[in-house]
């Protein structure tokens, strides 16, 4: 009997609770507030939805600013070493023609010691053309 009262003591109080919820939601002012509120929540979600397709737009904006700008500094890095392997070679050819300059000046100025002795020794082997030759023949057998 104890929990039969216990019982009747719940139904009593949710038919209440239920009796009271009934009256609120037949208020016309309830009403209306639920329908406000209800209409704010409709705005809200709209507000929140076309927010969050902007920010979305954003970050796809962002990502691809960032990929355009991480392949620009890539390819500024490509560019400053590619300039300098080109400095290098221009360089290295430089450097080349000097050596190639300088070599050629050793052997031209061996050449000319060459030509000097050779114009010596021409000098030296001129003869008048009046002598014949077998004189000739003979002062060449003396100067060697």
């Amino acid at each position: 009997m104890a929990e039969d009262a216990g019982s009747r003591i719940e139904v009593a109080n949710l038919l209440s609770l239920g009796e009271d919820l009934v009256g609120v939601l037949l208020g016309s002012k309830d009403g209306e507030a639920l329908a406000q509120a209800c209409d704010g929540a409709r705005m809200l979600r709209s507000a929140c939805c076309s927010e969050s397709g902007d920010l979305e737009l954003q970050v796809k904006v962002y990502v691809v600013n960032t990929a355009v700008s991480d392949e620009l500094d890539n390819l500024d890095r490509q560019r400053a070493s590619i300039e300098e392997r080109k400095d290098a070679v221009k360089k290295k050819e430089k450097d080349m023609l000097k050596a190639h300059k300088q070599n050629l000046c050793a052997i031209l100025s061996f050449l000319s010691d060459i030509v000097d002795k050779n114009r010596k020794k021409l000098d030296k082997f001129e003869f008048e053309k009046t002598m014949s030759p077998v004189e000739i023949g003979d002062k060449l057998w003396k100067m060697m």
